[in-house]
């Protein structure tokens, strides 16, 4: 399948908003990355922003995705919340080189104030109404999940920080045990 021209600047901005960062980033940089000149990059995309907000939008129908296969993957709620848990394993490589591509967005949009920080904000939104429901057919109630659902979030957002700040594979690996230790101990404590 061909990718259009705009696919793949949105793609590679996408890739050097995660490594460089948002504010690091220029039209050049991009333009390169995609080799093309600067004229017709401008046909695509009138600014930076224009662009931030196709990458948000590639991010949300990326984890869109991802979540439907992962329903699909896990034959239960608790095997669907692992696939959350492990993304971190999988994802450990690029994690100790850059950190989250969630977390790094937002915390750089915060610290700018950008108008898009709440539109990066639905991806971790995304990610907590999920988790969420595969608590609440666990069997927690609607808030209890929800608790649970940030405390998730919390935990895979402070492991990958930590992981990309001490570049720490091993870090990775035993805080993913012990998360799913702590979820395991959170769902026997339900009752029967």
């Amino acid at each position: 399948m061909q990718v259009s021209k705009r696919e793949h600047i949105v793609a590679q901005a996408d890739r050097l908003f995660y490594e460089q960062g948002y504010e690091f980033t220029s039209f050049a940089h991009i333009a390169e990355a995609v080799q093309i000149s600067r004229g017709n990059f401008y046909y695509h995309f009138k600014s930076k922003d224009e662009i931030l907000e196709a990458v948000i939008a590639r991010r949300l129908a990326n984890t869109h995705a991802m979540l439907d296969a992962w329903q699909l993957q896990g034959d239960s709620p608790r095997a669907r919340i692992d696939c959350f848990i492990q993304i971190l394993v999988a994802n450990s490589s690029k994690i100790l080189k850059y950190g989250c591509p969630l977390g790094s967005l937002t915390s750089e949009l915060a610290k700018l104030n950008h108008q898009a920080l709440d539109r990066a904000n639905d991806l971790f939104s995304l990610f907590r109404q999920w988790l969420g429901e595969q608590l609440v057919v666990l069997g927690f109630s609607p808030q209890q999940a929800d608790t649970l659902a940030m405390h998730l979030l919390a935990r895979s957002q402070g492991i990958a920080t930590l992981a990309n700040a001490f570049n720490d594979m091993a870090f990775i690996e035993q805080e993913v045990k012990l998360l799913n230790q702590w979820l395991d101990l959170q769902i026997q404590s339900l009752p029967r």
